[in-house]
């Protein structure tokens, strides 16, 4: 099983960008989705992405980021260098994909996905408002594009 999750708000402009990439895949892909392709809009709980990864070969997240880069730059990484860098808390805000896929490890053990990447979209803007900026749209084209290869791809193991 191959699992795209989209993450995100919504109403919060860019911050909507892993919702937008699952919900163009879904229409592109209509009713031909391969069935083991799951395509999940998870919003933001990181806990309830990570248990929606249960029993997947492969999980690509999909979300937006601040990191100070221009907007709609994509940022592929995967799971072994998302590195924790800081010491946890316990703040819900500090709750980042670092700790949620290691959560999603020891959560879910041998049912969580032996590969796993994260899309990062650069956001430029994450306030009220359900429109992405140009410039992040353009990054969602670019993401189903690459979804789709990974979904060929993945036709030779399914299969």
């Amino acid at each position: 099983m191959l699992t795209f999750i989209g993450c995100g708000n919504v109403h919060r402009s860019d911050d909507g960008v892993g919702v937008a990439v699952v919900q163009r895949l879904r229409v592109e892909l209509g009713h031909e989705a391969p069935a083991w392709v799951r395509i999940v809009e998870a919003g933001t709980s990181g806990v309830e992405a990570m248990l929606e990864a249960r029993g997947s070969r492969s999980l690509v997240v999909v979300d937006a980021c601040r990191g100070g880069g221009e907007p709609g730059t994509i940022v592929r990484l995967a799971a072994d260098q998302l590195a924790e860098a800081r010491r946890p808390t316990f703040s819900m805000h500090d709750f980042r994909w670092p700790q949620a896929l290691a959560l999603g490890r020891r959560l879910l053990g041998q049912a969580f996905p032996a590969h796993v990447e994260v899309w990062l979209v650069e956001a430029e803007r994450l306030d009220i408002g359900g429109e992405l900026s140009s410039e992040v749209a353009k990054a969602v084209a670019q993401l189903c594009r690459r979804a789709h290869s990974l979904i060929a791809e993945s036709a030779a193991d399914a299969g």
